[in-house]
């Protein structure tokens, strides 16, 4: 894992699946944010899921913003699916962003080392080393550009 500055508090998930930093951002500026440092770590986002506006559509539940932004390095994808053509299943890193305690918004990333270490495959796994390593810079950034706001 990359070090980090003391100030900016990246926490695990629990299962490793992935890890978040709450950050004192209202959402839609956390995700502004989120996705131009995303963008500086080479990914770009291939698809946005509003699940508060799917379960008020399809299940007339009222639910708490929550967005799912499916970020993706094209670099990395076509370096794993070159080695392993069914990593696609797997694909893209997920990054949700949520409402955090008040006025903070809480950016969960899910950890490419524990979904594409389903497979097993070296090449993929640098792949997947590299991909955390990116997330985990943007996840610090976005500690870090939040409290310089």
């Amino acid at each position: 894992m990359p070090r980090f500055m003391a100030n900016v508090e990246v926490q695990a998930m629990k299962d490793n699946y992935g890890f978040a930093v709450e950050v004192p951002l209202e959402m839609e500026e956390a995700e502004r944010s989120a996705r131009e440092l995303l963008k500086t770590e080479g990914f770009g986002v291939l698809t946005e899921i509003d699940m508060r506006q799917t379960l008020k559509e399809k299940l007339g539940i009222d639910f708490r913003p929550y967005r799912i932004l499916g970020a993706c390095n094209p670099q990395l994808a076509q370096r794993a699916l070159s080695v392993e053509p069914g990593i696609g299943l797997l694909l893209p890193c997920n990054v949700v962003l949520e409402p955090g305690r008040e006025g903070h918004t809480l950016v969960r990333f899910m950890e490419p080392i524990a979904a594409l270490g389903l497979v097993a495959n070296d090449k993929v796994a640098a792949v997947a080393r590299e991909a955390s390593q990116k997330l985990h810079r943007v996840a610090q950034q976005l500690g870090a550009v939040s409290r310089h706001a």
